[in-house]
């Protein structure tokens, strides 16, 4: 197993399989690659089912044991059952979408070797969802979702960016997993470095205050010291049933201390961080020397974010480190 010079070991891969989208969200950053949302049409810059694969079995060899697969929408792509058929025996799989194309095509996915999916939910109206994504297809995502749990991706875990926006739909969010059998909820920090807008961000230490409130038992996940609320449904005496996780990177040295992840864009460039554009490292050919070597170079020059790539100044401001400005 690859480990950086910080001591935190690579289990997990990110890889997104395109940047095309059929949904257009206010807050979307394309995984830290800014918008480039354009035409639905397959484009001759997206990695192919076998570099995808390639990269995924030189993964193995790494002993990387997790990858996800996200985009953009990742099944716009019409082979990603076969990516999924494909990925090594020793990986467990796990996909990002919004849940429109789940209808029709879970079971197949499931049967391919799919084991977690997350599904875009930011409201539980139509109205206010499209307000959000910019599409009409609320019924889909709430089919995709069913769909996933019939087809036994169980359980469904629901992202939904909290900001400005969609705060003050967090309380029926909440309840909505509580009262749901197989879906929890994993409500995302909203990161304006990588959004803009950064008068959307709110405190999102409020949203733990009131979920501590809210909750029977509270647990600490290890990964990123995360914290788990579990949420009965309103007036019910059966134990919590409901799971809440808050994914609170933004200013959180404490969260890139412990991110084990490298990331793979569209188009075939490695990136040790979210947050960061001037890491990425191209595989080349996508031949499996190239990839091996990438790979190590990517691990190798991992910084973590905030910590290191942005340090405290002396008013306790996140600033850049000289060290890595103009590297």
């Amino acid at each position: 197993m690859l480990e950086d010079g910080f001591g935190r070991e690579v289990t997990g891969v990110r890889i997104s399989l395109t940047d095309r989208c059929n949904f257009d969200c206010v807050y979307c950053h394309n995984e830290g690659l800014g918008d480039t949302r354009g035409p639905m049409e397959p484009a001759d810059d997206e990695m192919s089912t076998d570099d995808v694969v390639r990269f995924l079995e030189v993964a193995a060899e790494f002993d990387v044991d997790s990858v996800k697969f996200t985009g953009g929408e990742p099944m716009l792509r019409d082979d990603l059952e076969e990516i999924v058929r494909r990925t090594p025996d020793s990986m467990e799989t796990s996909l990002t979408t919004n849940g429109t194309f789940l209808p029709d095509r879970a079971d197949g996915l499931v049967d391919a070797g799919l084991e977690r999916v997350n599904i875009s939910q930011d409201a539980l109206s139509p109205k206010a969802f499209r307000e959000v994504t910019k599409s009409a297809a609320y019924d889909d995502v709430m089919e995709g979702i069913d769909a996933a749990l019939d087809a036994g991706l169980d359980p469904v875990k629901l992202n939904m960016v909290v900001f400005e926006k969609t705060a003050g739909y967090v309380p029926e969010m909440v309840d909505h997993v509580a009262e749901n059998d197989g879906l929890q909820l994993q409500l995302i920090e909203y990161m304006p470095e990588l959004a803009g807008r950064p008068e959307w961000a709110i405190d999102i230490d409020r949203v733990h205050d009131w979920l501590e409130e809210q909750a029977d038992r509270i647990e600490q996940r290890e990964m990123h010291g995360r914290r788990r609320y579990w949420v009965s449904p309103d007036d019910s005496e059966e134990s919590a049933t409901g799971m809440v996780e808050i994914v609170d990177p933004v200013g959180n040295a404490d969260f890139c201390a412990n991110c084990h992840r490298v990331r793979v864009t569209h188009e075939g460039y490695l990136k040790g961080c979210l947050n960061r554009n001037d890491d990425l490292k191209s595989m080349g050919e996508m031949t499996k020397p190239e990839i091996r070597e990438t790979f190590r170079e990517t691990v190798d020059e991992r910084v973590p974010y905030y910590g290191e790539y942005m340090v405290r100044d002396e008013d306790g401001n996140w600033v850049f480190n000289e060290e890595y400005i103009g590297a």
